[in-house]
């Protein structure tokens, strides 16, 4: 029971600890930051990059299919493929995750970066830290220091 009631103890000084609680704090701000940056690139970026481009960016039916179960009838899509069993090279699936992790990459570089800049300002606009005057102890090593300088 001893045991139990130790663990206790040290169970929660371990859960109330402030880097158990920034790590908590940072995940939960990070997963909403997350659909922030995500909705970012799908409902603004995605849609200029299409305009631009004259058409969609999306590739995910494209793929080739390398063996087709034996009567297959159903939807030439990928979807109804897979599910038949058909063997697929979903090439285009990957192509469009992997611009979208660019474009993702390059919006968060970007964020970070007027973060920092942001940052940076208002760290400026702190005054100085003081600068402890020197200690004796300091200064009589300097006197010692530069009159053994004059004897060499």
């Amino acid at each position: 029971m001893a045991n139990a009631k130790g663990l206790l103890k040290e169970f929660r000084a371990f859960a109330v600890k402030g880097n158990v609680v920034d790590l908590a704090v940072g995940v939960i701000i990070g997963a909403a930051f997350g659909k922030i940056v995500e909705s970012l690139v799908k409902d603004i970026v995605m849609p200029l990059v299409n305009f631009l481009v004259g058409g969609s960016v999306d590739f995910t039916n494209k793929y080739l299919v390398l063996s087709r179960p034996g009567n297959y009838g159903g939807p030439e899509t990928y979807e109804g493929l897979t599910k038949a069993g058909a063997t697929v090279f979903a090439w285009g699936n990957f192509l469009t995750i992997s611009i979208n992790f660019v474009l993702l990459a390059f919006i968060i570089f970007w964020m970070v970066k007027l973060i920092n800049t942001a940052r940076k300002s208002i760290e400026d606009e702190k005054p100085a830290a003081p600068v402890p005057p020197t200690s004796e102890e300091v200064l009589l090593l300097r006197e010692i220091r530069d009159a053994l300088k004059k004897q060499a």
